[in-house]
């Protein structure tokens, strides 16, 4: 998945959706589920002790949503966009936007060049 923790996305569907655009916390499962700042936010009951809240009472917690549901902020476009990758004359890929082709950030460096392995 293109979207990482840190970056600026819309919600498109959901109950939270709507054009302002919110952080991502945590990336999981490999990219297929995302927790946002403040979308899909539950409140869970916990007994004292519990290191969160340790006089115990309601926490307000935020649950992982469906990356399908969001798209990536472009500051540039001031919009929910879409991700490319683009490889630079290096060898190493970059993230760009899709609508204004601006750069957003890397994605890796360079792959060393491996010699050909033989099977069989």
């Amino acid at each position: 998945m293109k979207i990482r923790e840190g970056d600026l996305v819309v919600v498109i569907a959901g109950e939270d959706k709507g054009p302002s655009p919110r952080r991502v916390v945590q990336v999981l499962d490999g990219g297929k589920k995302i927790r946002v700042e403040g979308v899909h936010q539950v409140k869970k009951h916990v007994r004292r002790g519990h290191p969160k809240s340790p006089q115990g009472g309601q926490l307000e917690i935020d649950l992982p949503i469906d990356s399908s549901n969001v798209l990536f902020y472009c500051g540039h476009c001031a919009r929910g966009v879409r991700l490319g990758v683009k490889f630079t004359d290096d060898g190493g890929k970059v993230r760009v936007c899709r609508k204004c082709d601006t750069s957003v950030g890397t994605v890796g460096g360079r792959k060393a060049n491996r010699p050909a392995t033989v099977t069989g």
